[in-house]
């Protein structure tokens, strides 16, 4: 334990990089349970998909989403959720998966479709990166 101190004494630069780190990453998992956003795995997803027959809304731009994109997805760019808000909450009774490049920007817009009424909807963790990261298929048509 001994050489631990010691290093932290050493390096306060480091040390203060290393705390604000572990705080960051605490108030982040705090954040996701305090305002109720549930984030799912890319495995979890695919049961939604497979056994609810969820919706995938792609949050990405339409030339990302050309380039590769989970299955039946539908293309619905971050910018343009309210101005296309009332053709998603047509679909309150099923599920709703939102995906993104990095898992950053879905639970932002998740919080905006649960202010909009819906029920059950979803951040997928690591976004289309976790997803493929997971080894499973996209689709470019």
């Amino acid at each position: 334990m001994d050489p631990y101190l010691q290093f932290l004494a050493q390096h306060p630069v480091l040390s203060t990089a290393l705390g604000a780190i572990v705080v960051l990453v605490i108030l982040n998992e705090m954040s996701g349970a305090l305002t109720g956003d549930r984030r799912v795995t890319p495995l979890e997803a695919v049961r939604l998909i497979n056994d609810r027959n969820a919706v995938v809304l792609d949050l990405r731009a339409p030339a990302e989403y050309k380039r590769g994109h989970i299955l039946h997805a539908v293309n619905l760019p971050h910018g343009k959720l309210d101005e296309r808000l009332a053709e998603v909450t047509k679909e309150k009774e099923r599920p709703v998966v939102l995906v993104c490049a990095l898992g950053g920007v879905a639970p932002q817009a998740a919080h905006r479709l649960k202010r909009a009424g819906l029920a059950e909807v979803y951040s997928l963790k690591g976004g289309l990166n976790g997803w493929l990261g997971a080894s499973l298929p996209v689709t470019s048509k």
